[in-house]
Protein backbone atom coordinates (compact mmCIF):
# COMPACT_ATOMS: atom_id res chain seq x y z
CA UNK A 1 0.00 0.00 0.00
CA UNK A 2 1.81 3.03 -1.60
CA UNK A 3 0.90 6.25 -1.96
CA UNK A 4 3.56 7.43 -4.73
CA UNK A 5 3.93 3.99 -6.56
CA UNK A 6 1.10 1.39 -8.02
CA UNK A 7 2.15 -1.83 -7.98
CA UNK A 8 0.89 -4.96 -9.52
CA UNK A 9 1.39 -8.65 -10.78
CA UNK A 10 0.74 -8.89 -14.73
CA UNK A 11 2.71 -12.15 -15.34
CA UNK A 12 3.74 -14.57 -12.63
CA UNK A 13 6.44 -14.12 -10.79
CA UNK A 14 6.87 -10.51 -12.58
CA UNK A 15 5.66 -7.21 -10.52
CA UNK A 16 5.16 -3.88 -12.29
CA UNK A 17 6.06 -1.04 -10.14
CA UNK A 18 4.96 2.19 -11.69
CA UNK A 19 6.21 5.94 -10.37
CA UNK A 20 2.72 7.29 -9.59
CA UNK A 21 2.71 11.02 -9.27
CA UNK A 22 1.45 11.80 -12.42
CA UNK A 23 -0.05 15.68 -12.31
CA UNK A 24 3.40 15.89 -10.30
CA UNK A 25 5.65 14.39 -13.89
CA UNK A 26 6.46 11.68 -11.18
CA UNK A 27 9.23 14.51 -9.55
CA UNK A 28 10.28 12.11 -6.47
CA UNK A 29 9.28 13.62 -3.39
CA UNK A 30 10.74 12.65 0.24
CA UNK A 31 7.91 10.04 0.08
CA UNK A 32 8.64 8.79 -2.71
CA UNK A 33 12.16 8.60 -1.72
CA UNK A 34 10.98 6.74 1.21
CA UNK A 35 8.22 4.13 -0.97
CA UNK A 36 10.68 3.07 -3.15
CA UNK A 37 13.47 2.25 -0.74
CA UNK A 38 10.22 0.11 1.24
CA UNK A 39 9.08 -1.06 -2.26
CA UNK A 40 12.49 -2.63 -3.41
CA UNK A 41 13.51 -3.79 0.24
CA UNK A 42 10.32 -5.88 0.76
CA UNK A 43 10.39 -7.53 -3.32
CA UNK A 44 14.29 -8.15 -2.52
CA UNK A 45 13.02 -11.51 -0.16
CA UNK A 46 8.90 -11.70 -1.26
CA UNK A 47 9.13 -15.06 -2.62
CA UNK A 48 6.47 -14.79 -5.35
CA UNK A 49 8.60 -11.83 -7.34
CA UNK A 50 11.85 -12.96 -9.65
CA UNK A 51 11.70 -9.89 -11.82
CA UNK A 52 10.48 -6.47 -11.47
CA UNK A 53 9.74 -3.86 -14.49
CA UNK A 54 9.66 -0.23 -12.99
CA UNK A 55 7.36 2.26 -15.32
CA UNK A 56 5.88 5.43 -14.89
CA UNK A 57 2.45 7.01 -15.07
CA UNK A 58 1.01 9.63 -16.97
CA UNK A 59 3.44 11.67 -19.63
CA UNK A 60 6.61 11.77 -18.52
CA UNK A 61 8.95 9.32 -16.66
CA UNK A 62 10.32 11.87 -14.18
CA UNK A 63 10.99 15.19 -13.65
CA UNK A 64 13.66 14.89 -11.08
CA UNK A 65 13.77 16.06 -7.22
CA UNK A 66 10.50 17.75 -6.03
CA UNK A 67 11.90 20.89 -5.60
CA UNK A 68 9.18 21.59 -3.02
CA UNK A 69 10.21 19.25 -0.75
CA UNK A 70 14.13 20.55 -1.25
CA UNK A 71 12.25 23.92 -0.21
CA UNK A 72 10.36 22.48 2.88
CA UNK A 73 14.35 20.87 3.83
CA UNK A 74 15.29 24.46 3.56
CA UNK A 75 12.72 25.78 6.01
CA UNK A 76 13.91 23.38 8.46
CA UNK A 77 17.77 24.18 8.01
CA UNK A 78 16.41 27.53 9.07
CA UNK A 79 15.55 26.85 11.99
CA UNK A 80 18.69 26.26 13.15
CA UNK A 81 21.59 28.99 13.24
CA UNK A 82 24.34 26.16 13.77
CA UNK A 83 26.10 25.20 10.51
CA UNK A 84 27.51 21.45 11.96
CA UNK A 85 23.46 20.98 13.31
CA UNK A 86 22.28 21.94 9.56
CA UNK A 87 24.90 20.11 8.25
CA UNK A 88 23.74 16.83 10.58
CA UNK A 89 20.30 17.22 8.94
CA UNK A 90 21.47 17.46 5.22
CA UNK A 91 23.74 14.06 5.42
CA UNK A 92 21.11 12.59 6.94
CA UNK A 93 18.70 13.48 4.22
CA UNK A 94 20.99 12.67 1.32
CA UNK A 95 22.33 8.90 3.21
CA UNK A 96 18.23 8.41 3.21
CA UNK A 97 18.01 9.16 -0.69
CA UNK A 98 20.89 7.59 -1.59
CA UNK A 99 20.31 4.22 0.07
CA UNK A 100 16.82 4.19 -2.10
CA UNK A 101 18.34 3.96 -4.96
CA UNK A 102 20.71 1.76 -3.87
CA UNK A 103 18.13 -0.25 -3.06
CA UNK A 104 17.04 -1.09 -6.89
CA UNK A 105 20.73 -1.99 -7.04
CA UNK A 106 20.37 -4.21 -4.33
CA UNK A 107 17.68 -6.27 -5.05
CA UNK A 108 18.56 -9.69 -5.86
CA UNK A 109 15.66 -9.86 -8.46
CA UNK A 110 16.37 -8.18 -11.97
CA UNK A 111 15.14 -5.03 -12.40
CA UNK A 112 14.09 -3.79 -15.76
CA UNK A 113 13.35 -0.13 -16.58
CA UNK A 114 10.86 0.85 -18.72
CA UNK A 115 12.15 5.11 -19.72
CA UNK A 116 9.25 7.40 -21.96
CA UNK A 117 9.30 10.73 -22.26
CA UNK A 118 11.34 12.71 -19.72
CA UNK A 119 13.78 11.04 -17.53
CA UNK A 120 15.62 14.45 -15.46
CA UNK A 121 17.90 14.50 -12.69
CA UNK A 122 17.05 12.08 -9.63
CA UNK A 123 15.41 10.10 -12.79
CA UNK A 124 18.92 9.41 -14.33
CA UNK A 125 19.69 8.52 -10.27
CA UNK A 126 16.66 5.78 -10.54
CA UNK A 127 17.54 4.13 -13.81
CA UNK A 128 21.02 4.18 -13.55
CA UNK A 129 20.92 1.61 -10.71
CA UNK A 130 18.96 -1.31 -13.17
CA UNK A 131 20.35 -3.73 -14.57
CA UNK A 132 18.33 -3.02 -18.23
CA UNK A 133 17.03 -0.12 -19.68
CA UNK A 134 14.51 0.05 -22.19
CA UNK A 135 12.74 3.69 -23.46
CA UNK A 136 10.40 5.01 -25.99
CA UNK A 137 12.11 6.50 -29.06
CA UNK A 138 10.71 9.72 -28.15
CA UNK A 139 13.10 9.70 -24.22
CA UNK A 140 15.35 12.10 -23.20
CA UNK A 141 17.34 12.20 -20.39
CA UNK A 142 19.56 14.95 -18.41
CA UNK A 143 21.84 15.00 -15.66
CA UNK A 144 20.29 18.36 -14.27
CA UNK A 145 21.39 19.06 -11.00
CA UNK A 146 24.33 21.32 -12.50
CA UNK A 147 21.31 23.47 -13.04
CA UNK A 148 19.89 24.01 -9.83
CA UNK A 149 23.96 24.81 -8.37
CA UNK A 150 24.50 21.46 -7.36
CA UNK A 151 26.71 18.22 -7.56
CA UNK A 152 24.53 14.96 -8.29
CA UNK A 153 24.78 13.09 -5.11
CA UNK A 154 22.12 9.84 -5.24
CA UNK A 155 23.98 8.24 -8.08
CA UNK A 156 24.43 9.38 -11.52
CA UNK A 157 28.13 10.78 -11.35
CA UNK A 158 28.91 6.63 -9.54
CA UNK A 159 26.45 4.52 -12.06
CA UNK A 160 26.36 6.67 -15.20
CA UNK A 161 30.32 6.34 -16.24
CA UNK A 162 30.04 2.71 -15.94
CA UNK A 163 26.38 2.12 -17.68
CA UNK A 164 27.90 4.06 -21.20
CA UNK A 165 31.43 3.10 -20.62
CA UNK A 166 32.58 6.54 -21.66
CA UNK A 167 34.08 8.76 -18.68
CA UNK A 168 34.39 11.61 -21.86
CA UNK A 169 30.97 11.34 -22.48
CA UNK A 170 29.56 10.90 -19.01
CA UNK A 171 31.85 14.22 -17.83
CA UNK A 172 30.79 16.43 -20.69
CA UNK A 173 26.60 15.12 -19.74
CA UNK A 174 27.31 15.55 -15.83
CA UNK A 175 29.02 18.96 -16.67
CA UNK A 176 26.86 20.61 -19.33
CA UNK A 177 23.47 19.35 -17.90
CA UNK A 178 22.25 18.92 -21.80
CA UNK A 179 19.77 16.88 -23.28
CA UNK A 180 20.82 13.35 -24.22
CA UNK A 181 18.03 11.85 -26.93
CA UNK A 182 17.24 8.17 -27.02
CA UNK A 183 19.13 7.67 -29.97
CA UNK A 184 22.35 8.79 -28.76
CA UNK A 185 21.60 6.87 -25.47
CA UNK A 186 20.99 3.49 -27.33
CA UNK A 187 24.15 4.31 -29.14
CA UNK A 188 25.99 4.79 -25.84
CA UNK A 189 24.68 1.69 -24.14
CA UNK A 190 22.31 3.84 -21.97
CA UNK A 191 19.56 1.87 -22.86
CA UNK A 192 19.26 -1.82 -25.01
CA UNK A 193 16.31 -1.21 -27.08
CA UNK A 194 13.96 1.48 -28.32
CA UNK A 195 10.28 1.27 -28.93
CA UNK A 196 8.23 3.10 -30.88
CA UNK A 197 5.61 4.08 -27.79
CA UNK A 198 4.41 3.41 -24.57
CA UNK A 199 2.84 0.79 -25.04
CA UNK A 200 4.65 -1.01 -26.76
CA UNK A 201 7.87 -0.24 -24.47
CA UNK A 202 5.42 -1.65 -21.47
CA UNK A 203 4.46 -4.98 -23.60
CA UNK A 204 8.35 -5.36 -24.39
CA UNK A 205 9.28 -5.33 -21.08
CA UNK A 206 7.11 -6.81 -19.22
CA UNK A 207 7.68 -10.36 -22.23
CA UNK A 208 11.90 -10.17 -21.26
CA UNK A 209 10.65 -10.12 -17.21
CA UNK A 210 8.42 -13.17 -18.19
CA UNK A 211 11.54 -14.76 -20.16
CA UNK A 212 13.78 -14.40 -17.00
CA UNK A 213 10.95 -15.53 -14.39
CA UNK A 214 10.78 -18.50 -16.11
CA UNK A 215 14.36 -19.23 -15.46
CA UNK A 216 16.02 -20.64 -12.33
CA UNK A 217 15.77 -18.41 -9.64
CA UNK A 218 18.69 -19.19 -8.07
CA UNK A 219 20.62 -18.74 -11.60
CA UNK A 220 19.45 -15.52 -12.06
CA UNK A 221 20.09 -14.17 -8.74
CA UNK A 222 23.41 -15.71 -8.31
CA UNK A 223 24.42 -14.07 -12.13
CA UNK A 224 23.31 -11.16 -11.17
CA UNK A 225 25.24 -10.81 -7.37
CA UNK A 226 28.83 -11.86 -9.19
CA UNK A 227 27.95 -9.18 -11.72
CA UNK A 228 27.59 -6.56 -9.49
CA UNK A 229 30.25 -7.62 -7.76
CA UNK A 230 32.63 -8.04 -10.88
CA UNK A 231 32.06 -4.24 -11.41
CA UNK A 232 34.52 -3.00 -8.17
CA UNK A 233 36.45 -5.65 -7.91
CA UNK A 234 38.95 -7.13 -10.35
CA UNK A 235 38.39 -10.38 -12.50
CA UNK A 236 40.78 -12.84 -10.20
CA UNK A 237 37.88 -11.80 -7.67
CA UNK A 238 34.62 -12.05 -9.69
CA UNK A 239 36.04 -15.49 -10.65
CA UNK A 240 36.97 -16.35 -6.57
CA UNK A 241 33.74 -15.36 -5.61
CA UNK A 242 31.26 -16.98 -8.43
CA UNK A 243 33.43 -20.24 -7.30
CA UNK A 244 32.56 -19.58 -3.92
CA UNK A 245 28.68 -19.28 -4.49
CA UNK A 246 28.61 -22.21 -7.55
CA UNK A 247 29.50 -24.99 -5.29
CA UNK A 248 26.56 -25.02 -3.10
CA UNK A 249 24.40 -23.51 -5.90
CA UNK A 250 25.68 -26.39 -8.07
CA UNK A 251 24.16 -29.07 -6.08
CA UNK A 252 20.80 -27.76 -6.01
CA UNK A 253 17.52 -28.78 -7.47
CA UNK A 254 17.41 -26.43 -9.94
CA UNK A 255 20.40 -27.11 -11.88
CA UNK A 256 19.58 -30.80 -12.18
CA UNK A 257 16.14 -30.04 -13.22
CA UNK A 258 17.81 -27.92 -15.97
CA UNK A 259 20.35 -29.74 -17.16
CA UNK A 260 17.36 -33.06 -17.57
CA UNK A 261 15.03 -30.46 -19.64
CA UNK A 262 17.78 -29.60 -21.76
CA UNK A 263 19.47 -32.76 -22.53
CA UNK A 264 15.45 -34.32 -23.10
CA UNK A 265 14.29 -31.19 -24.91
CA UNK A 266 11.35 -31.68 -22.37
CA UNK A 267 9.06 -28.56 -21.49
CA UNK A 268 10.55 -25.80 -19.33
CA UNK A 269 11.23 -26.92 -15.86
CA UNK A 270 8.98 -25.40 -13.17
CA UNK A 271 11.61 -23.85 -10.20
CA UNK A 272 10.36 -23.93 -7.02
CA UNK A 273 10.10 -20.81 -5.12
CA UNK A 274 13.12 -19.14 -3.41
Amino acid sequence: NFNTLAISSPKPFVFHVELNRPKKLNAINREMWLEIKDCFEALATNPDCRVIVLSAAGKHFCAGIDLSSMMSMGQQLADSEDVARKGVILERTIKLYQDSITAVERCPKPVIMAVHMACIGAGVDLITAADIRYSTKDAFFQVKEVDIGMAADVGSLQRLPKAIGSQSLARELCFTGRRFEATEAEHSGLVSRLFDDKDTLLTGALAVAAEIASKSPIAVQTTKESMIYSLDHTNQEGLDHIRIINKLNLQSEDFAQAVAAQLTKDEKPIFAKL
